[in-house]
């Protein structure tokens, strides 16, 4: 013992020596305060918050290090701490920086060889970390390193608490592999917060910092020790912990990305590092992405939309569904409310993002197709337009629109084509517009199209172009604001600097047609013939809304607007697979329904206020075939100078043989057939106007009435329609290519 005293006492002389030495020298291992170490404390990740400040998401934006939050002592669990005290520094509360009895202790050992615990407090443990210069190499610590952790500690000491040292130690001591601080460690490893921890994790967690890599063995023989001394008096069961230790080492359950808004937070932080250059997403060399990023999201509505969507999609399961999204804008600013890419773990493409993802819109076009032609005065909603069997010829060949039901309805108004979702109308109205001029018009309000609209021809009226949810909601909003397009966000906008309102750009769509539009979409009763009177998507307040279903049931929409917000919905499957049985308003059209609901739950929607220029007129319907009108007499709107009291088909041309002519097939007519179907169920359909009519084809009888079908042929055909009594009335002449199929015996060709 005397020879122990005098070392102790010698090691104590020499090493004030030194520390007096480097006091009195300018000091190369000046350290931060406190405040300016939790202040450059960074996350691995960036906490995706809500407009209020509520936490969205957690995405991971530095792939080196696995860090959590700076979390307060008074957050660490009362276990923990005293394993840690008890495991790296006992006398944290006495000494002043360096525990010399220990560091006595230490060097005694090293002289005689002998293994002791070492003599670095947590505060010099701390400095060490704090300062680049002091940290720990492969090969230990020099002694100029020594000396500078000694002399740091003593001014942490000086400067800092005793609670903000052992605060910031524990959030920033590293404890295995990439995790650093106790709350990725509490994460990663027991998948709780650091205020949950109990002594035996604590245990196990002090052993870590001993010996960060060894294998779960060793840790938990270190553990068994820490928690003996824990809890003196205790059995401390070692081989269940070695079992426990062994199953909790090797976890990474800390998930980089957790939360309810995962693609809305990797998109806010993709925008941020265009914008700025710092490092938006995992794998980035860039500058360190800050701790928080603020959204425009509402984190309720998030949750309900998410919730809504999920619910939906576990009922049409047995359909073929697993994937959906779901978008939500705010009228007049443009902000995204809520933005759910995806059905999470129903789908087995998560990561792929609904919102943003290319696909088919089908029929939620057509409101940018009529709105187009009532704008350019092609139509009213009003005009008659035949819903009838169509064959328009194209550079490639007759293009036959069918409807949904495949049942025509006849004349109807444009008014009811639009709002029970006419396919055949669409087309003819499209002839009317153009596809290259209705391709225009979309890219103009935002619609990512990849071709030209002759590319796509006129199928485009029934969606055969790709585009995004979010740019389709987008544009519905353009026609809520009264034409006007404005960009999207999902980031708060600064408040301008001036209270002057800024002069408004001209509206890219005519705000007379936009109104017609919303009023058309906001009529049940102009939807009755193909959703019927009791349809989800009436609501009790007002809304404009339309369904598209793309072809082959591979995506199903729902996209309408209130008075304040546009909310777009599809589902489908993000592998392209198609869907079972799903309508325009068994798919989309409910969860559209209940987040609608759910943002007018207390606050109301009007419907918009006619724009200068509109006229309200009273308007009726000539008769059918049947003699009946048409539709029902109402009150329609109209842009000024379009009005007309009366729209009746024009009976003179059918009114009997003498003016009777074919209207389909068109003349020079080309068809291929089509090597995927077969011949025998082929049919080329021949429509024609008048009375008491004929169909003659290669000078051959063929069949009688308006209407006639036919098993094309290959070869050059003329077809004839001729009256009662013989006389051709009028012709066609047609061309079928491809490989045609023997007619059955007694078959007509």
């Amino acid at each position: 013992m005397p020879l122990a005293f005098s070392f102790s006492s010698t090691a104590r002389h020499t090493l004030a020596v030194v520390l007096l030495t480097a006091a009195a020298a300018p000091s190369a291992w000046a350290l931060a305060s406190f405040e300016e170490v939790k202040r450059d404390f960074r996350s691995s990740e960036t906490a995706v918050l809500d407009r209020q400040g509520e936490l969205l998401q957690r995405v991971r934006t530095d792939p080196t290090v696995r860090r959590g939050q700076w979390i307060a002592l008074a957050d660490v669990s009362p276990a923990l701490r005293a394993a840690m005290l008890l495991s790296e520094d006992k006398r944290f509360y006495e000494h002043s920086g360096v525990d010399w009895r220990a560091a006595s202790a230490a060097a005694w050992g090293n002289l005689w060889n002998t293994r002791t615990r070492g003599a670095s407090t947590i505060t010099m443990q701390l400095a060490g970390l704090l300062d680049d210069d002091l940290r720990r190499a492969a090969g230990g610590r020099s002694f100029t390193q020594k000396i500078g952790q000694t002399v740091a500690a003593t001014q942490l000491e000086r400067r800092w608490r005793k609670d903000q040292i052992l605060e910031a130690y524990l959030n920033t001591v590293p404890f295995r592999g990439e995790i650093v601080g106790i709350d990725a460690l509490s994460r990663t490893l027991f998948s709780k917060a650091p205020s949950g921890l109990d002594a035996r994790e604590a245990a196990v967690a002090a052993a870590l910092v001993r010996a960060p890599n060894a294998r779960p063995a060793l840790v938990a023989q270190r553990a068994c020790e820490v928690l003996r001394v824990m809890e003196p008096g205790a059995k401390t069961d070692c081989e269940a912990l070695d079992m426990f230790t062994s199953a909790v080492v090797p976890r990474r359950a800390f998930e980089p990305n957790e939360g309810i808004a995962p693609h809305a937070a990797r998109r806010v932080l993709r925008e941020l590092r265009d914008a700025t250059g710092t490092a938006g997403t995992a794998g980035d060399s860039k500058p360190a992405a800050p701790a928080s990023v603020r959204t425009t999201l509402r984190a309720p509505l998030q949750r309900y939309a998410l919730d809504s969507l999920q619910r939906h999609l576990r009922e049409l399961r047995d359909r073929h569904v697993e994937d959906g999204a779901l978008v939500v804008l705010d009228n007049a600013s443009g902000e995204v409310l809520a933005w759910v890419g995806s059905s999470g773990p129903l789908s087995q493409a998560a990561e792929v993002d609904g919102v943003t993802a290319l696909r088919q819109p089908g029929s939620t076009l057509k409101p940018l197709l009529y709105a187009q032609a009532i704008a350019e005065k092609r139509i009213t909603a009003a005009s008659l337009i035949e819903d009838s069997s169509a064959q328009i010829s194209t550079a490639s060949g007759l293009y036959i629109p069918q409807n949904y039901d495949r049942r025509f309805k006849g004349p109807v108004s444009a008014r009811t084509a639009l709002a029970a979702s006419l396919n055949v109308p669409a087309v003819r109205t499209l002839v009317m517009v153009s596809p290259e001029a209705f391709a225009r018009e979309l890219r103009a309000a935002g619609l990512p199209l990849r071709e030209s609209g002759d590319y796509y021809g006129y199928s485009l009226a029934l969606g055969s172009a790709e585009v995004s949810l979010l740019s389709l909601a987008n544009a519905y909003r353009m026609v809520a604001n009264g034409g006007r397009f404005g960009a999207t966000t999902l980031t708060p906008r600064p408040a301008p600097a001036t209270k002057v309102k800024p002069a408004e750009a001209a509206p890219l769509l005519d705000p007379r047609a936009a109104f017609i539009v919303g009023d058309i979409l906001s009529d049940p009763n102009a939807r009755t013939r193909t959703f019927g009177l009791d349809s989800i998507l009436s609501t009790r307040f007002w809304t404009a809304v339309k369904t598209g279903t793309s072809k082959d049931m591979r995506d199903n929409w729902a996209v309408g607007w209130s008075q304040r917000y546009t909310v777009g919905v599809w589902v489908g499957n993000a592998s392209g697979a198609s869907m079972w049985d799903v309508s325009g308003t068994s798919g989309a059209a409910p969860v559209w329904a209940e987040v609608m609901r759910f943002l007018h739950a207390r606050e109301p929607s009007r419907a918009p206020t006619p724009p200068a220029g509109l006229v309200e007129a009273p308007v009726s319907f000539g008769p059918g075939a049947d003699g009946s009108p048409l539709e029902a007499a109402r009150s329609e709107w109209f842009l000024q100078g379009t009005e007309q009291p009366l729209f009746a088909l024009d009976t003179g041309m059918a009114s009997d043989a003498a003016s009777a002519r074919i209207t389909a097939p068109a003349d020079g007519t080309i068809l291929a057939i089509d090597p995927d179907i077969p011949p025998q169920r082929q049919r080329v359909r021949f429509e024609s106007e008048g009375r008491g009519v004929q169909w003659r084809i290669d000078g051959k009888f063929h069949a009688r009435g308006n209407s006639a079908q036919w098993l094309p042929w290959p070869g050059r055909h003329l077809i004839e329609l001729v009256d009662a009594s013989g006389k051709v009335v009028d012709q066609r002449r047609v061309e079928v290519r491809g490989a045609g199929v023997v007619a059955a015996k007694g078959a007509r060709r």
